[in-house]
């Protein structure tokens, strides 16, 4: 019989294929790359436990767009160097979202069940908005929530401060560093 306490974490990245094409976009920019180091981290200890990553992203109305087509779009000299860190890998999912939410319109709810994930890591831009939003959907639909501190940015430090505390005591998400514990992803979610 299965472990109830077990936990089947999947990564979430959310939007961090990014044009900062909007008003206090290079503002957003530069918060974004400072949290492409902490995600990369993260990254790399699913890899090693072979736990998916799923990258979750605005289409910018194309439509028939899939991971080059959105690449290409968003490769401005804002942009280029948090693509060039953040470039999903071959084994990664990527699912492009048309609203806020990654749930929302999206097959991601989907992928969780076929992945048999309870628990869902969820990181990226804008913390305040998709974020949050993408939180919000997962809390409803009874997914475990782990949302590290350091692995999201909006525009203003304090709105994410805000909306990170909010997500710890409404959504009962972990907001704890994964940095915290050498990112032992192992002990941290104990199948």
């Amino acid at each position: 019989m299965k472990n109830p306490q077990a936990y089947k974490p999947a990564l979430i990245i959310i939007d961090m294929i990014n044009d900062f094409n909007f008003h206090h976009g290079k503002i957003l920019a530069d918060k974004a790359l400072n949290i492409t180091k902490p995600i990369n981290a993260l990254k790399t200890a699913f890899y090693e436990q072979d736990l998916p990553v799923i990258y979750v992203n605005d289409h910018y109305n194309l439509w028939q767009a899939d991971l080059d087509t959105i690449m290409n779009h968003c490769r401005n000299p804002i942009s280029a160097p948090i693509l060039h860190e953040m470039h999903p890998s071959p084994d990664d999912y990527f699912l492009i979202k048309p609203k806020h939410s990654a749930f929302y319109g999206t097959a991601l709810n989907t992928l969780l069940h076929q992945l048999s994930v309870n628990m869902l890591v969820m990181t990226g831009i804008a913390g305040n908005i998709c974020v949050l939003f993408s939180a919000n959907d997962a809390y409803m639909r009874e997914y475990h929530l782990h949302i590290p501190h350091d692995c999201t940015a909006s525009n203003d430090d304090h709105d994410n401060e805000n909306t990170l505390k909010m997500m710890e005591n409404v959504l009962k998400a972990n907001i704890s560093s994964f940095s915290d514990n050498n990112y032992n992803i192992s002990s941290m979610f104990p199948s």
